[in-house]
């Protein structure tokens, strides 16, 4: 299978896995996913959170979900338990498209290794 054909395909299956288990169903775009992650980054599930932290915690899954492709390090936990990261490289200026599958890869890469999709 060519590599966009997989990558498609593992995406799809995430999509509606999350989707089943988190939206009745309806499917979640990129950015749901992302919230999500940063959620589970943070370990903090059944907390309501203000919409500045819905940003810090999509920006916790970008650096999780990038830190793999050397973008960004872990640095430390602050005292209310949010993790930092520090910037090693930075991301190439890339088309929205672009930057769509990277995410859509990492993402996939993310959820295979956590074992929730094979």
């Amino acid at each position: 299978m060519a590599r966009d054909e997989q990558l498609k395909e593992r995406w799809e299956r995430v999509q509606k896995k999350l989707s089943d288990q988190f939206a009745d169903g309806e499917l979640m775009e990129l950015d749901a996913i992302i919230y999500l992650i940063g959620v589970q980054e943070l370990g903090q599930p059944h907390r309501r959170f203000k919409k500045d932290h819905k940003l810090d915690l999509m920006h916790i899954a970008i650096c999780t979900l990038l830190e793999p492709y050397g973008y960004y390090e872990f640095d430390f936990f602050d005292d209310d338990g949010w993790p930092h990261f520090k910037v090693k490289e930075q991301l190439p200026t890339l088309k929205a498209g672009e930057q769509s599958v990277l995410m859509k890869e990492a993402i996939v890469q993310y959820f295979m290794e956590k074992e929730y999709i094979s």
